[in-house]
């Protein structure tokens, strides 16, 4: 099986080279594919983003990938949003839970943020009215609205969630948000077995911080799906744990959210376990799923035993020795 590897920026080559490793530990065989993207590919091949590295995983279909680095302000696109719109990887998945042996101030977090990928204000419609003037475009549509909301259902059915909440500021942006909340009202009758509630992304914030438990699925728009999933990752120890996947019908990227820690790069102490993980949901994804679910297993006895781990998780490990032990703990 071949399946497109893009290593990233800074950490990226090592906590991607982990991952592979904890894979064929797992007994999976995968011929790596190495594609280039980030700041080196622009630097050698003039684009951070080339058209062969998209060509190629619309070849294999899917792809593992680092941390990549975007300028702020200024420089290049950013890569991820060329990404999802490029390949039409219309649903950001982010499963978020508390892990064992990681203190938070939160015991019972199991919840899955769907983000739609593609339009709202990441659309890249924005333009210089005049010097001082700028103005950008938040695009939404009503198919969409309704593919994301369905993927949202789809989901949780599938994986026997009862719940799915809808997240929209419909009373500020009555047409674009009001659009969504009414295609999110329609698909949501199409599933009456499962419940369906709609809240306003502010008072999702509010009750994330004071009480994350009540939620299971909830579904929104791509900027506040942005920043409600770093924030659910905060609730359960951080972006270094938790995984990612981009989806379409016809291609997926896996990948770790978190940045590519240049000032860390290559001394061995980055914490690999966000890039395992995202591994393991790659692995289900592809047919998979035993060895996926023997990986975050793996990864859960590993934080429970808190032998090797990273100095982000309390240990004075390194890549290498908590990468060992979740190798070590896919025989236990």
């Amino acid at each position: 099986m071949q399946i497109v590897l893009i290593e990233g920026d800074g950490i990226g080559p090592e906590v991607t080279g982990a991952a592979c490793r904890v894979v064929a530990a797992a007994g999976v065989r995968i011929d790596w594919v190495k594609a280039p993207a980030g700041a080196q590919a622009a630097e050698q091949l003039g684009e951070p983003l080339p058209e062969q590295t998209l060509e190629m995983i619309r070849r294999y279909r899917v792809a593992l990938k680092g941390p990549c680095t975007t300028p702020v302000g200024k420089g290049y696109r950013s890569i991820n949003v060329r990404l999802r719109q490029g390949l039409d990887l219309y649903a950001s998945v982010r499963p978020v839970r508390t892990l064992p042996g990681v203190k938070t101030p939160y015991e019972q977090v199991d919840l899955v943020v769907v983000r739609e990928n593609t339009e709202g204000l990441y659309s890249g419609l924005e333009h210089q009215v005049v010097p001082g003037v700028v103005e950008s475009v938040r695009l939404v549509t009503r198919a969409a609205a309704e593919r994301i909301v369905r993927y949202a259902f789809e989901h949780a059915r599938h994986a026997g969630r009862r719940l799915v909440t809808f997240c929209h500021k419909a009373d500020v942006m009555r047409l674009s948000d009001g659009l969504f909340l009414e295609c999110a009202r329609a698909v949501a009758d199409e599933y009456p077995f499962i419940r369906f509630e709609e809240k306003t992304i502010d008072n999702v914030c509010l009750e994330l911080a004071l009480d994350p438990s009540g939620f299971d699925v909830l579904v929104m728009e791509n900027l506040f799906g942005d920043v409600i999933s770093d924030l659910a990752a905060g609730l359960v120890g951080g972006l270094g744990l938790v995984p990612g996947a981009n989806l379409g019908s016809r291609s997926a990227v896996f990948e770790a959210v978190h940045g590519s820690a240049p000032d860390i790069a290559g001394k061995g102490l980055a914490n690999p376990v966000a890039v395992v993980r995202s591994a393991a949901m790659m692995l289900g994804h592809v047919g998979h799923r035993p060895a996926g679910e023997a990986i975050e297993r793996a990864v859960v006895s590993t934080l429970e035993k808190g032998v090797g781990l990273t100095r982000d998780l309390g240990g004075d490990g390194t890549t290498a020795t908590i990468t060992e032990q979740i190798i070590k703990n896919l025989g236990a």
